[in-house]
């Protein structure tokens, strides 16, 4: 019976996974990660956080993130993804909720340290499916539907984190995580209900596919073991060019609002609907440059990006008047979630779908590396000179090295 309803849809239920992938995305990077940002003013006034413990406790939910991806591979190819994003996203959700209640910045460390384990667990999983559900030419739209959430949650909690505040005053944090937690966990919810770990549990095939590629494509991977995948060096190139990315996108989501309320004066009101233009721009990050990346290739598409990165981080680390700062925040969020969406396209290019879970996975603990130690580092430096410019021009550099790799990379076979 579900077969034959699945066969009923007007559309292939890969799309299904896809829109419901989105919503996956919302709750365990959104509202996991990216409302830290609006959070951390007020966290930091109530409970007397300095430059370096904000820092700190960014890097602590990324140290937990990367934990979690280094061990996905293996407990994915056990339970399988849609088990495990369903209790990824309940850790989250339930790490959020006892958010609300911390008073000591040893328990929010931990806490968020929590919260990266899920976060990890439940990202890494659900864009493997990208590469299952989806053939090639269709991956980097897929993957670019599932990545638009983080946009959605990011709107969402630039317009809802200063309302709440404004409304409970300087305590109005605990309220927030408390909200957001519980939203996550009905998604996860949502996502054991729906997803489905291969196109072949309910009698289908990948979207697009075409039966005589496709069946060379699963024949020629079954026939790879697991370890090619770390011998392979187009894996540990994509794996810089991600580390790059995730050290240098943090920095600027993590401490954009402070730097708008410490060192330019804005209201957290005002700062909140900056930040909530960044989740609007970034609805179209992923299936643009999705769609980019399937016509142009995974390299045009990350050139790009990386550009517009750079410019972005140089424009709002040079304190120039008004108008520069208004194009940052368009740089950055029109491209925003663009690199996860070309690298879970390419991880599938370049190993096929029965590997890119593993690839993915490790490319993802390398990414984790740079998110961990960007905000930490950019933090410290913020504590020693009284900004965050030189964490700016720093991320600056290092996208423009992103850049150079990016022109780099070989074609797939």
């Amino acid at each position: 019976m579900n077969d034959l309803k699945v066969r009923k849809l007007p559309i292939h239920y890969a799309w299904v996974i896809a829109v419901t992938g989105t919503f996956c995305i919302i709750a365990c990077l959104g509202l996991g990660r990216f409302a830290l940002g609006m959070l951390l003013p007020s966290m930091a006034k109530t409970l007397n956080l300095n430059y370096s413990q904000m820092g700190f406790i960014s890097t602590g939910n990324f140290i937990g993130y990367l934990i979690s991806v280094f061990f996905s591979g293996f407990i994915v190819s056990k339970l399988g993804q849609r088990i495990f994003i369903f209790f990824s996203l309940l850790i989250v959700g339930i790490s959020m909720l006892l958010l609300s209640f911390s008073n000591a910045f040893l328990v929010l460390l931990i806490l968020y340290w929590i919260t990266g384990l899920g976060s990890g667990g439940a990202n890494v999983s659900m864009m493997s499916l990208v590469s299952s559900w989806f053939t090639k030419k269709n991956r980097g739209k897929g993957a670019g539907l599932m990545t638009i959430g983080s946009g959605f949650a990011i709107i969402f909690s630039g317009l809802f984190i200063p309302y709440v505040n404004q409304i409970r005053g300087s305590e109005g944090w605990r309220f927030s995580w408390f909200f957001l937690g519980a939203i996550v966990i009905i998604i996860a919810f949502l996502c054991l209900i729906v997803l489905r770990n291969r196109p072949s549990d309910m009698g289908l095939e990948p979207l697009g596919h075409e039966s005589e590629k496709q069946n060379h494509n699963l024949i020629s991977d079954k026939k790879g073991d697991s370890q090619s995948i770390y011998r392979n060096k187009i894996i540990y190139h994509l794996g810089i060019i991600y580390f790059l990315f995730g050290y240098t996108y943090v920095i600027y989501a993590t401490f954009i609002v402070t730097t708008l309320v410490k060192e330019r004066g804005f209201s957290e009101s005002v700062a909140g609907t900056f930040w909530s233009w960044v989740g609007l721009l970034s609805l179209f990050s992923g299936p643009v440059f999705g769609i980019i990346s399937d016509k142009f290739g995974r390299k045009t598409g990350l050139i790009i990006v990386f550009t517009f990165q750079c410019l972005s981080y140089l424009l709002v680390a040079t304190k120039l008047p008004g108008i520069f700062l208004y194009l940052s925040i368009f740089f950055y969020g029109f491209v925003a979630w663009s690199i996860p969406t070309i690298m879970a396209a390419a991880v599938g290019d370049y190993v096929g779908p029965q590997s890119s879970a593993k690839a993915f996975g490790f490319i993802t603990f390398i990414f984790g590396l740079g998110q961990i130690t960007g905000p930490a580092i950019a933090g410290i430096m913020a504590q020693k000179t009284g900004s965050f410019s030189s964490s700016f021009y720093m991320s600056a550099i290092l996208a423009g090295l992103a850049i150079i790799l990016s022109m780099l990379l070989k074609k797939p076979r």
